[in-house]
């Protein structure tokens, strides 16, 4: 992978990841029509992952802080004494136990759809679509806090979401929208549930490395350059992604999926 190369895919990473158009679909298509296959590929995206985690960081840093002098004041903790703040995080503890189910019993089942072609990536694409069609024309309830069945829901649209193809950040808010919450609130809880479950993957790939499990043959300066592309492109698409959920305008990006969906099914028969 070629200095370029990873630019290009750090970008694309940066921005994907907050948009709803699925970030690991458009990197399998970039990897793809680059001629990068391979294990490494894996390495290169939990890179940009981490990168991007750090973004969702210094872009909503003002709600990890409430989160963090929430979760440690004085009030008891027992259940009847919470405050607002040991509430939300216990709700994305929640909303992470369908993705580490999948992580733990069907990991090695779901890496075999990544570079197994583009038809998945394309037919992913497409339901991405459906769902923010269906999100984009509910008349939600606008409930004003997430649930803890919510977001256990909205963690299972995640669990779901690691197929290539499928959007994560799509797939969570637009669950989030259906079940009756405010957008706003969905697309903030999205991307701060998936702080942890990247960051535990990216620490497992990093013990194998240390232990010689795996072995990475991609230059490091190329793996720098993806991970400060992603990690800048990430900041900006977070901050305009957020104001995006606000006005209500997924319906462009429904549209954007089935054209690439529908390009990504072509160019897997051609």
């Amino acid at each position: 992978m070629s200095t370029i190369q990873a630019l290009i895919l750090g970008i694309i990473q940066g921005l994907t990841e907050y948009l709803p158009v699925s970030s690991s679909g458009h990197l399998e298509i970039a990897q793809h029509l680059f001629g990068l296959e391979g294990a490494d590929n894996l390495t290169f995206d939990i890179t940009v992952h981490v990168a991007t985690v750090l973004s969702t960081l210094v872009v909503l840093w003002k709600e990890v802080a409430w989160l963090f002098s929430g979760l440690f004041t004085t009030t008891g903790w027992r259940y009847s004494e919470w405050n607002d703040e040991k509430h939300y995080v216990a709700k994305i503890i929640v909303s992470m136990i369908p993705v580490f189910v999948v992580g733990m019993f069907f990991k090695d089942y779901v890496e075999q759809f990544f570079g197994s072609g583009l038809l998945i990536v394309g037919v992913c694409l497409l339901v991405t679509a459906a769902l923010l069609a269906f999100s984009y024309f509910a008349k939600p309830r606008q409930k004003e806090k997430i649930s803890y069945l919510d977001s256990f829901v909205i963690g299972i649209a995640q669990a779901i979401a690691v197929l290539p193809g499928l959007s994560r950040s799509g797939s969570t808010i637009a669950t989030g929208i259906l079940l009756g919450n405010k957008k706003e609130s969905v697309a903030q809880f999205s991307f701060l549930m998936v702080i942890v479950p990247i960051l535990g993957e990216a620490f497992l790939s990093l013990l194998k490395i240390v232990k010689g499990e795996f072995v990475s043959s991609i230059p490091a300066t190329s793996l720098v350059v993806g991970f400060l592309a992603a990690f800048i492109s990430g900041c900006v698409a977070c901050k305009v992604m957020l104001k995006i959920v606000k006005n209500g305008k997924l319906i462009w990006f429904s549209v954007y999926c089935v054209l690439v969906g529908a390009f990504a099914i072509a160019y897997s028969y051609m």
